[in-house]
């Protein structure tokens, strides 16, 4: 009797330390033995991917500013080509809502054509209006450019 009572301890023994995870021989102390810690689970790909992006987003700032730094001379030159770009379609939608105008049209053209008529009688007819003009625009010149 005694042994059929021992002989059932110890599977009872044997099935509780199985249902815990754990494994122990028939007999053997495992009071005094160390516990590890239950292995982590593998993390999925949504959250490696949604752990990569946060590491990205917490240093998007740093990038972004290394970046401007690197490249502020080129950058400018592009902004500036850009704007450059943008005011002369501004200017060429304005002149053509201007052109749209019916007697607006013909007037600018007349006002042109004076002005250009003008600018013939005054500077380009004489040796010396031209020599003027010469001497006006190498005045310009060295005030734009430096001597």
């Amino acid at each position: 009797m005694k042994t059929m009572e021992t002989e059932q301890q110890q599977r009872e023994f044997i099935n509780t330390s199985l249902s815990q995870g754990t494994l122990a021989l028939e007999g053997a102390d495992t009071t005094n033995l160390p516990r590890l810690a239950p292995a982590a689970e593998p993390e999925s790909q949504w959250q490696q991917t949604s752990r990569q992006i946060s590491q990205i987003l917490e240093r998007l700032p740093e990038y972004l500013g290394r970046f401007f730094k690197d490249y502020k001379q080129p950058l400018t030159t592009v902004a500036l080509i850009f704007a450059a770009i943008f005011t002369a379609k501004l200017v060429l939608a304005v002149l053509n809502a201007i052109n749209d105008i019916p007697l607006l049209s013909p007037l600018f053209e007349l006002v042109g054509i004076g002005y250009a008529s003008w600018f013939i009688f005054r500077y380009l007819l004489k040796a010396s209006t031209r020599q003027e003009l010469a001497d006006e625009i190498e005045f310009l010149k060295n005030q734009l450019v430096g001597e």
